[in-house]
């Protein structure tokens, strides 16, 4: 029987093609690790885990962490990564599951990717097949002033996407501005807003009722993750629907928002709650509430794209309008298959595991970015 040689966890830092701006401030570039689960006879399952809060301090606790996988064979994934967290993380005093989320979520996204190519098969299929044949994305809005961001709406519209998406919950004013600029931009297509926390309920009430004329399609997250009784005030007060994002961290969260009806819709994605197979857990969650799922992701590489892909492919509760953000990278770190939606939507090709090949160029740049602290 397979069984797990050796765990590889590489440090990785990205640049990003421009500034990104949003309510949480200015950042230039995004950090994961990369983890590559080598199997006795050579073949490996890829995975990258993001960074939370330091990269040095996440990559230390990856690398003891290894000690629960290897030796271990690859098909008992749920019972290997549930000890290495309970074991391993858990029991040291570290009980935050949050933090122990986004460290397994590493784990099983190359795990289940090694499953997939020792079986030749995609990951979709073993989730339970595919629901679709395509998944839908929202069109990710960069830049700065009103200008910059209608400019690059322009552009979203000339190639004919669907749903666009714009960071606000920087200052009322700006908001306004670049709300307005960008509707311009857009006429009748679905905007879609993300204000990361920034407001308590008195300022997102007040500010959903000046951006009502806008026609706004959602908004995600207007309060502090940590209140959902905020959210729920909202969302009864609003005439804009409201998802939960940073809220939803857990499998527990996910129940939680459904139960108080804290939102109209759920954005998280396998960073989040632990991985690609906890994601299938989360969507049944909210299924039975009768919610949809939006898949989130937040600085991650094209490897966590192709994983997000074989979950939404599976997903039966499924938005229309989901998140990907290897775009935003200076450089992507798959070599193959290409990534970008085209008009909104995305199909790829139904190879084995995550389906992908890495970019080693890409992936040793960024290796020596970290080794050299930039």
């Amino acid at each position: 029987m397979t069984k797990i040689a050796e765990i590889r966890i590489r440090p990785l830092v990205l640049p990003l093609r421009q500034p990104y701006h949003w309510s949480y401030g200015v950042r230039d570039s995004f950090a994961v690790n990369l983890i590559e689960i080598i199997a006795d006879d050579g073949t490996t399952g890829i995975g990258e885990a993001t960074v939370a809060p330091d990269q040095a301090g996440s990559a230390a606790i990856l690398k003891r962490l290894t000690a629960f996988f290897v030796g271990q064979s690859p098909f008992d994934a749920d019972a290997l990564t549930d000890r290495a967290a309970k074991a391993g993380y858990y029991a040291n005093g570290a009980n935050v599951m949050r933090a122990a989320n986004q460290m397994m979520s590493g784990f099983d996204m190359a795990l289940i990717d090694l499953q997939g190519k020792l079986t030749g098969l995609p990951a979709h299929k073993l989730l339970g097949g595919a629901k679709r044949e395509k998944v839908g994305y929202f069109y990710f809005l960069q830049g700065d002033t009103p200008e910059d961001l209608a400019k690059d709406a322009a552009a979203g519209m000339a190639a004919g996407e669907r749903v666009f998406y714009l960071k606000v919950g920087r200052a009322e004013q700006i908001d306004l501005d670049i709300v307005a600029a960008v509707r311009a931009e857009i006429g009748g297509s679905r905007l879609r807003l993300d204000a990361n926390e920034a407001w308590d309920p008195y300022q997102a009430i007040r500010m959903a009722k000046k951006l009502e004329r806008f026609d706004i399609d959602f908004i995600e997250q207007p309060t502090s993750s940590w209140s959902l009784e905020a959210l729920t005030h909202v969302r009864q007060s609003i005439g804009i629907p409201v998802v939960a994002d940073q809220a939803a961290f857990t499998l527990y969260d996910v129940y939680e928002i459904c139960r108080r009806r804290a939102a109209d819709m759920i954005c998280i994605g396998p960073r989040e709650i632990g991985g690609v197979r906890p994601m299938m857990k989360a969507a049944a969650v909210a299924e039975a509430a009768g919610m949809k799922i939006c898949i989130h992701s937040s600085f991650t590489s094209g490897i966590t794209t192709c994983a997000e892909h074989q979950i939404a492919l599976a997903i039966p509760n499924l938005d229309d309008g989901n998140q990907i953000m290897w775009q935003l990278a200076k450089d992507n770190t798959v070599a193959t298959p290409g990534l970008a939606p085209k008009q909104g939507w995305m199909r790829l090709p139904d190879a084995s595991g995550l389906g992908f090949e890495l970019d080693h160029a890409v992936i040793d740049a960024a290796e020596a970015r970290f080794d050299a602290g930039q």
